[in-house]
């Protein structure tokens, strides 16, 4: 890989540190494990900060994991519209017999 980064003229260097891609390159265990530590920590960060917040305040969001190469990124959830909620309601009320 040194060999590689020697042959690269400075011009080229300096494009791939602007445009690289770390998380599609593979990963050591260390690295595996760094990033998961990072995780757990924004997530007690997260507890913490909503467990000293007012109830009536917005709460902020769950941390996002480190993107980790070969994982997929989380999908978001799915919102749901008000026909959407009207027909669930009416199917958990007794609405579907």
């Amino acid at each position: 890989m040194t060999a590689l980064r020697n042959g690269l003229s400075d011009e080229e260097l300096a494009e791939q540190a602007e445009s690289g891609e770390p998380e599609k390159g593979r990963w050591s265990q260390q690295e595996q494990l760094l990033a998961l530590v990072a995780d757990r920590l924004a997530r007690v960060e997260h507890v913490l900060i909503c467990a000293h917040t007012d109830s009536k305040a917005k709460r902020p969001k769950p941390p996002e994991p480190i993107a980790r190469p070969g994982a997929k990124p989380s999908k978001p959830k799915p919102k749901l519209s008000d026909v959407s909620a009207n027909v669930l309601f009416e199917l958990i009320n007794g609405g579907a017999a």
